[in-house]
Order: structure tokens, then C-alpha cells, then sequence
């Protein structure tokens, strides 16, 4: 237009702006309203979607508002046009990260209710996130009339120099999806490598698997070497699983008494210590006739790994009380040292003794 501006156009131009204010500032509270119910229900998808639109709806508002105005204003057509690229980015830019924040959290919503590991990473989020930011950017350079195909050709023959030069990324990346993919792993689960490492898995994503170990530190573990180590997982198949403790009796004992007064004690143990499993069958099983004792092995259930600690710590206690009670003796190691004349003879040291020295025996 070549007209001059007029006061019935500035007066439109903000009319027009005073509208998307004012539908900006009128979807953000009833946005709001709408938030708080959806917080009431079992899903948690409802509140992603109300939260991303609290953004895009207002924003959006605003752009429509600002067209107006511009298109009101007697304003140049390359002004006008670029006006219109200038609201019309912006609008895809908000836009774009709503959708991202949409996307992303409709994917963390549907794996956190799955079983699965996937409900334990971010490696699936980010990478949603990372594409709807990608598409909206390339979409925004369509807008402005830049063409993308000699981007897109430019990205797919410098691609493998960017693959050549992160080897190390693209390993730990796509080591994060194999994992995620075999489902030997989630969130909560308790690993041991075999480098050593062990503890809580706390999450996976794109390039590391962090552990909590039971100091309470955190073990940062590149993807690719998790894939590569061999790993015990102990809480696959099942979250249960047995411990045994080493116990040994004398000679003189009654087994039969042993066996039984043991049974007991695991009993009470299962059914009264926390993180113990009460349906456990007790399970005593003899096997060594040792130097000065008689070894059997004792069988524990415990509901997770690191309630085996405090679950071995009152079997100890309980058992050694109880034989204390029963008379049950558990012999501490022995052994004989035969003098002769002028020499002394001392017999082949037995595990677990200490031989003493020739001259305290002579002193």
C-alpha cells in the first residue's frame, strides 16, 4: 500500500493486538483450570497435551493478533511479506517445541506404564524430542524460502565423516537401543559386571548407563561397554532369589537335632525379618566331614538383593543363640603340636590357624 497511515488504522492495529492479548490471557487461564483437572486423572498423558497447549495457544494468539494488526497498517508489500515470515516462524517455532514437549511426553507416559525397560530410560525421549525439533526446524526454513533438498543432499554426504568421527557416540548410542531393545535391563534392577562394578540401575540414556551402587555413589558406565561385559542381573527372571551361609557343627552333635533346631530358626527368620520371603521352604543341606567340624549349608530366600545383609545378620545372631540354648556346639579350629626330644614336631598348618613360632614353644 502507498496510502499514509491514518488514525482509524492505528486504531485497528490495536484493536486487533488487544484482541490476541486478551485471547492469549483468556486460553491461559482456562488452560490452567483445565491442568488441574486433568491432574485428577489415572492418566498422565492428559496432562502433557494440557501443558504443551498452556504454550502453543497463547503464542499463538499473539501471532494471530500481530497478522491482524499488519494486515490493517498500510505497510509495504516487502515489509508486509516479511511481517508475515517473521510471525509465521515464529508461530511454527512454538509450535514445534509444544508438539516435542507433546511427543516426548506421550512416549514417556506410555513406556513408564509398560514393564518393560524402556519405562526406565530417556534414550526413547530424546530422541523423540531430537526428530519433531529437526522436523520443525527444517519446516521453518521452508517457510522463509530456503530450500532444504541441498541441505538434506549436503547432511547425507557429510554424514559419514560424521559417523567416521564419532565412532565412539554412534557405538555408546546405538549399544543404549540394543539394550533397550532386549530387555534384560530396567530401571531398579541390580547388575554386577564383570569388571566389578555393581549396584542400581538408575537410567540409560543416548551415550551411559548409570549405576547406584549400595554406597550410594554413582557409577557412570558407557552403553558400549555394558553391552560388551558380561552381566548378572539379579533380578531377572524373578526378583527373588536364595543366599546360602556356611555353618559347621561338631562332631558329637545330634544331625538330626541340628537339622531340626536350623529349620527353626529359618523359620523365624523368614516370617519376622523384613525383606525376607515367608513362604520360604527351610533347606539344610550337610556336605563336609572338616578338619574339627561338620559343614552344612544353610539356604535363605530374600525378596531382593541388598535385603541379603540384613537377612544373613539376623540368621547369625538367632542361630547362634539358639544353639547356645540347644547345647549345639560349634567347635573353633584345633590342632596338635607334639614335642619330642631335642626337637620340636609341629603338624601341617590347617586353614584358618596360625602356627606358633618354635621359640615361644621352647620358652
Amino acid at each position: 500500500m502507498n496510502r499514509a497511515l491514518t488514525l482509524d488504522d492505528a486504531v485497528l492495529a490495536g484493536i486487533a493486538l488487544a484482541a490476541g492479548l486478551l485471547v492469549a490471557f483468556a486460553s491461559r487461564t482456562l488452560l490452567r483450570w483445565l491442568a488441574k483437572h486433568a491432574k485428577r486423572t489415572k492418566w498422565s498423558g492428559d496432562d502433557v497435551v494440557v501443558d504443551a497447549l498452556r504454550t502453543v495457544v497463547p503464542w499463538a494468539a499473539l501471532v494471530g493478533g500481530g497478522a491482524a494488526a499488519a494486515a490493517v497498517l498500510p505497510l509495504t508489500r516487502p515489509v508486509q511479506h516479511t511481517v508475515n515470515q517473521s510471525l509465521t516462524v515464529l508461530l511454527i517455532f512454538a509450535v514445534t517445541v509444544s508438539a516435542a514437549r507433546v511427543i516426548a511426553g506421550l512416549v514417556q507416559s506410555v513406556t513408564h506404564a509398560r514393564s518393560g525397560v524402556a519405562g526406565s530410560a530417556t534414550i526413547f525421549v530424546n530422541i523423540t524430542r531430537v526428530l519433531v525439533l529437526a522436523l520443525g526446524f527444517l519446516v521453518a526454513l521452508q517457510s522463509l524460502g530456503i530450500s532444504i533438498a541441498p541441505m538434506l543432499t549436503a547432511l547425507g554426504v557429510g554424514g559419514l565423516a560424521v559417523a567416521l568421527a564419532l565412532q565412539d557416540t554412534l557405538a555408546n548410542l546405538f549399544a543404549g537401543i540394543h539394550i533397550l531393545a532386549s530387555k534384560t535391563v530396567q530401571r531398579g534392577d541390580y547388575i554386577r559386571l564383570s569388571s566389578g562394578e555393581e549396584g542400581y540401575v538408575e537410567d540409560i540414556n543416548w551415550r551411559q548407563t548409570t549405576v547406584r551402587a549400595l554406597s550410594n555413589n554413582l557409577v557412570v558406565i558407557p552403553n558400549g561397554q555394558l553391552a560388551k561385559s558380561n552381566m548378572t542381573n539379579f533380578m531377572r527372571p524373578e526378583q527373588q532369589l536364595t543366599i546360602l551361609v556356611q555353618v559347621g557343627v561338631a562332631y558329637d552333635s545330634d544331625l538330626e537335632h541340628v537339622e531340626r533346631v536350623t529349620c527353626e530358626v529359618v523359620t523365624e527368620v523368614m516370617t519376622e525379618t523384613t525383606g525376607a520371603v515367608p513362604d520360604h521352604e527351610p533347606l539344610v543341606r550337610f556336605h563336609t566331614f572338616g578338619d574339627s567340624r561338620i559343614g552344612f549349608t544353610v539356604i535363605l530366600g530374600v525378596g531382593e538383593f541388598s535385603d541379603q545383609f540384613r537377612i544373613k545378620h539376623e540368621f547369625i545372631k538367632r542361630l547362634h543363640r539358639r544353639y547356645r540354648a540347644e547345647g549345639i556346639r560349634i567347635p573353633a579350629p584345633a590342632r596338635t603340636v607334639a614335642l619330642q626330644q631335642g626337637a620340636v614336631v609341629i603338624p601341617q598348618q590347617r586353614a584358618g590357624e596360625d602356627l606358633v613360632p618354635p621359640a615361644a614353644l621352647h620358652d
